[in-house]
């Protein structure tokens, strides 16, 4: 299902058949690196974790993280969309892109959709999270209006991220 379109990206939701694409996204070593090493090594593995991950929480929630992908071809870029995580109050806003796709600006046209989707839906308070070190991460959010909030640690086990904030004004404001 289409959630959204920018000047050259449609943002939809994910299903089962794009676990080929998530697999190479997840095991791309910057994705490692800046958000974690999924554990997931086959077809199989990243099947289970769209159903059980972003299917479940469109489902429950109504959003999640959306496929991005070019208009111009309908190849997948990357991710972007809206998560609730148990360890955050409030509904935080995560992507990443495919090597081969960085540096196009897909990331911040797509950051850009996801923040106004975030609108239209209600949400008044956006947050983010990335790798104190990321500062491709960091520019980008600056970029979509969040500032630095705090750092925090999500679990007792897991090194401390910063925590970036937004207050979204209701469309009607």
């Amino acid at each position: 299902m289409e959630i959204l379109r920018t000047e050259r990206l449609r943002l939809r939701t994910m299903q089962e058949d794009d676990a080929n694409f998530y697999l190479e996204l997840v095991n791309d070593p910057d994705f490692i690196a800046h958000i974690g090493d999924r554990g997931l090594r086959t077809v199989d593995d990243a099947r289970r974790a769209l159903r059980e991950g972003p299917l479940a929480m469109h489902a429950l929630r109504g959003h999640s993280l959306y496929v991005v992908e070019r208009l111009e071809d309908g190849a997948p870029v990357g991710l972007s969309g809206l998560i609730k995580r148990d360890s955050l109050e409030d509904v935080d806003i995560g992507y990443a892109f495919l090597p081969r796709w960085r540096g196009q600006g897909y990331a911040l046209e797509a950051g850009r959709g996801v923040v106004g989707h975030a609108r239209a839906l209600g949400i008044r308070r956006l947050v983010a999270i990335t790798s104190p070190a990321n500062a491709a991460s960091i520019g980008l959010l600056l970029k979509l209006g969040l500032r630095f909030d705090r750092q925090a640690s999500l679990a007792p086990s897991e090194p401390a991220v910063n925590v970036y904030l937004a207050q979204l004004a209701p469309l009607d404001a």
